[in-house]
């Protein structure tokens, strides 16, 4: 995922490097620790046990771990496998669904846990695939409704086991979420700012008044849109995208690229950040919407 944008970049170029770079690596330890995992792998998405909030999940290049607050991190899939694109169900605590690569290489289409991440299975190769969705989501609006990004904007209305393609993503699309209000609706983070398409990615109008690279974009469990702006901060508004505000500033040099809030208190808020410079990812919790932060295992 290279951008050449104010030195915070992270995209797509950058995730065909690491592919490279960390293909013929594997992770040993079953239990680690999310910091010794940030130095080992690339942090492809996170979320929370609806069902158990004290357990964020981190999808990874190596396998899907749960992470306590603590810091400890056990990786709870049988395989070691590159978990790319990751979206959990938006209502079913068990259900999760991913795409992107196996240990031996390839694409795994798309694939769905329903215990939690500890087993995973196929249930589509997705429309002209097997597809790699680098961006992926579930709707709020519709749990069976499933975007992705592959070949243009792909829609599943059906929980992920039939797909078409339904639009187009925009030029430099980041990152995918879909709305929690309309199954048409969804936005796309890109490097010339956030966009959202209420007809399936068929037109795309922009979301945020100042067209600048956008690092993230996610509908959160509380129903609220976030997004991160180099430059401005992590933001947020209510559907439809019309007042945002500033949840915090920067974070350092690196940027926000995924977002999880607890669907029990939606003052606590995960995110993964990304520094380009050292290529360190890590993952950061805040208890207080977003006054203070800490990476998870610090006190």
């Amino acid at each position: 995922m290279t951008l050449r944008i104010p030195r915070l970049i992270y995209f797509s170029a950058f995730a065909v490097i690491l592919k490279i770079m960390l293909a013929s690596t594997t992770l040993s330890a079953a239990e680690t620790t999310v910091a010794q995992l940030a130095t080992s792998t690339h942090f492809h998405g996170i979320s929370v046990d609806q069902a158990d909030p004290s357990r964020p999940y981190l999808a990874t290049h190596h396998g899907f771990y749960a992470v306590t607050l603590d810091g400890n991190a056990k990786r709870i899939s049988s395989n070691q496998n590159d978990y790319m694109g990751f979206t959990p169900h938006p209502t079913k605590p068990s259900v999760l669904f991913a795409s992107g690569h196996p240990v031996g290489g390839g694409n795994m289409g798309i694939i769905t846990s329903t215990d939690r991440g500890k087993s995973w299975k196929k249930i589509s190769a997705g429309a002209n695939g097997p597809v790699d969705f680098h961006q992926m989501d579930a709707s709020g609006a519709d749990p069976n409704v499933i975007f992705g990004v592959s070949g243009g904007l792909q829609m599943s209305r059906d929980g992920g086991r039939t797909w078409t393609v339904v639009g187009t993503a925009p030029e430099g699309t980041i990152d995918l979420s879909a709305s929690a209000k309309s199954v048409t609706t969804v936005y796309a983070a890109t490097r010339r700012g956030i966009y959202g398409s209420v007809d399936n990615g068929r037109s795309w109008a922009p979301a945020y008044t100042l067209l600048k690279t956008a690092t993230m974009v996610q509908v959160a469990s509380d129903k609220m849109l976030y997004a991160f702006l180099p430059g401005i901060g992590l933001i947020r508004t209510s559907e439809p995208p019309i007042s945002w505000r500033v949840v915090a500033k920067e974070f350092g040099r690196s940027v926000v690229v995924h977002l999880a809030v607890d669907p029990t208190d939606s003052s606590k808020i995960y995110v993964i950040t990304y520094d380009s410079q050292s290529r360190a990812h890590a993952a950061l919790a805040t208890r207080n919407g977003g006054k203070t932060w800490s990476k998870l295992g610090s006190k």
